[in-house]
């Protein structure tokens, strides 16, 4: 389970990458992307924010670390 920030910013992570780690905490793992997505909309994540979990370009996360990394891959 994931409380708080899931894990270390990376430096090359966005602004919106960066802002979804609110959106996150309490968030079991593994999880797909279409679980998360439905999870940051029940959270209040804006449309930009959701529009970058659904450019994520992977579709499962086992774990907040695997998470992160790919939050620092978006443009």
């Amino acid at each position: 389970m994931c409380r708080g920030t899931c894990a270390g910013r990376s430096d090359s992570m966005t602004d919106s990458g960066a802002a979804l780690h609110e959106y996150l905490a309490g968030l079991d793992y593994p999880v797909s992307r279409e679980d998360l997505i439905r999870w940051c909309q029940e959270n209040g994540a804006s449309t930009e924010q959701l529009q970058a979990v659904r450019a994520l370009p992977v579709d499962q996360f086992s774990s907040p670390t695997e998470l992160t990394e790919a939050l620092g891959t978006l443009p």
